[in-house]
């Protein structure tokens, strides 16, 4: 099996020597991390089973969060850590997309970007649930920012699970939305691209955008933006917080490409499955030179220290846990039930991994017990 880690080791270097100065310190460090996740270089440790000779020889991971090798384990550990916060009501799935002709300027100017982007959407749906007309509550949801589409190409925008209702602002009862219904979509766009454009507007005057042309170019591209609709998609309600839970997973902790979806590498190219939104869901296949494959997995890297994954409203770091138990008493939400969904999740997660790490795999009696450190040959970079 063909994995991303494959095409950066035999292909890096290369594509180092071509493209290094265009690249950023960042997508440098990925792609060195990435390649030497789970070898040697990183080092590890040796275990040996205290009841047979079995001897296991473990390599460290890199713990890159664009490393598809490790993702699994942070996204189960994300998940349990939020299954408590969920509430028995419905949820919806808003996605928030950006035109195309912003790429330019997102890709030159990311952090200061993408915080605006999420500012945005923060702020338009805060804004619709406070609206009597809507909902008139405090509401609670958290967004998950992804920069890519299934071929690989940029595409940023921002997945959003939103509940359904929200706490009323004496905090004395729980508000419900219309049945199977959150913000008209048209709403929703149009609200959005107003913040967006006018924060875009306001950074660009203040001299903090590069790259983003001459004061006339700059004005024709907010007035071709304004004359536009921007998508925002609103998809049918969760009935239940579990599906919500598993449905989450698939978004939380997702990198551009998984190694599942790459099939083989050949005459240095590289073939990998994809879905065709545009053409009914199809599942193709696509094939890409080993450099153009890099390229493109590299735009998605994202800058040192970015939070992709935040908490707005309800669901805010600051009062979750008080809110949320005044939303559990309106709601006659019985804590026991929320410790045993947590208490089963756990045990789901020791059914998906497999296997017990302690116990030996070759005689299944004994522990596996540290008997050496390899020490790595490079230090893995902050």
């Amino acid at each position: 099996m063909v994995e991303v880690q494959d095409i950066f080791r035999l292909h890096g270097d290369e594509y180092r020597k071509q493209h290094g100065k265009n690249m950023s310190t960042g997508q440098h460090k990925v792609m060195r991390h990435i390649a030497s996740c789970r070898t040697a270089e990183l080092g590890g440790h040796v275990d040996h089973c205290d009841k047979c000779d079995n001897e296991r020889i473990s390599y460290n991971s890199c713990r890159d969060r664009h490393c598809p090798k490790c993702q699994f384990l942070k996204k189960e550990k994300w998940l349990e850590d939020r299954l408590s916060d969920f509430l028995p009501v419905s949820y919806f799935h808003v996605v928030f997309t950006l035109p195309d002709s912003l790429n330019s300027i997102l890709l030159n100017n990311q952090k200061l970007m993408y915080d605006i982007f999420f500012r945005c959407v923060s702020e338009t749906l805060k804004e619709l649930g406070t609206d009597k007309k809507w909902i008139g509550a405090l509401i609670g949801f958290i967004a998950v920012f992804h920069t890519w589409g299934q071929s690989l190409i940029y595409h940023p925008h921002i997945h959003c699970i939103v509940t359904g209702g929200g706490l009323s602002f004496d905090r004395k009862r729980w508000v419900h939305v219309r049945k199977d219904f959150l913000f008209p979509v048209k709403v929703i766009g149009k609200l959005f691209r107003g913040k967006f454009l006018s924060y875009l507007k306001k950074e660009y005057l203040s001299g903090k955008i590069s790259n983003a042309g001459k004061k006339n170019e700059f004005n024709s591209l907010l007035h071709n933006l304004y004359s536009i609709n921007w998508v925002v998609y609103a998809k049918p309600p969760f009935k239940k917080p579990e599906t919500v839970f598993e449905y989450l997973a698939r978004y939380t902790h997702r990198i551009a490409i998984s190694n599942q979806r790459i099939i083989k590498m050949e005459n240095d190219k590289v073939h990998f499955h994809w879905r065709d939104y545009a053409d009914g869901n199809k599942k193709k296949i696509m094939v890409l030179d080993a450099h153009e494959f890099i390229r493109r997995f590299l735009l998605h890297v994202l800058p040192k220290k970015f939070v992709k994954i935040r908490h707005y409203g309800l669901l805010s770091n600051r009062n979750r846990r008080s809110l949320l138990k005044v939303c559990r008493s309106l709601l006659r939400v019985n804590p026991q039930h929320h410790e045993s969904m947590v208490e089963q999740w756990k045990q789901a997660l020791l059914r998906i991994t497999g296997f017990d790490m302690d116990r030996c795999p070759c005689c299944g009696v004994g522990n596996m017990v540290l008997v050496r450190e390899i020490s790595p040959t490079y230090c893995r970079s902050p």
